[in-house]
């Protein structure tokens, strides 16, 4: 479930959230995905300025037979330029399908 701010409907994800979403969705086909803006919890540490914070939970038939350092590059080449996102940092819990 996203964190929503104050200024987006109820239930909205914010817009960092949002373009990740669409990437790791057209990327990978998830059966199963969240994605968390963590940015509020990083507030006045230094990397808050260069992007916010975000945790992805992924599930997809796509991660079948790899490892989780393998997954885990599959999400970073589907997210491509992340400093272009406005992604500073990147928590990942990418799992194999039931």
């Amino acid at each position: 479930m996203d964190s929503s701010s104050d200024d987006l409907p109820l239930g909205a994800a914010p817009p960092g959230s949002q373009r990740l979403r669409e990437r790791l969705t057209a990327a990978l086909e998830p059966l199963e995905i969240q994605v968390e803006d963590d940015s509020a919890l990083h507030a006045g540490h230094a990397g808050a300025q260069e992007g916010g914070h975000y945790r992805v939970h992924i599930v997809s038939a796509q991660f079948v037979g790899l490892p989780p350092l393998a997954r885990h590059r599959l999400v970073y080449a589907a997210l491509g330029d992340l400093k272009r996102l406005g992604v500073h940092a990147l928590s990942i819990d990418a799992r194999l399908p039931p």
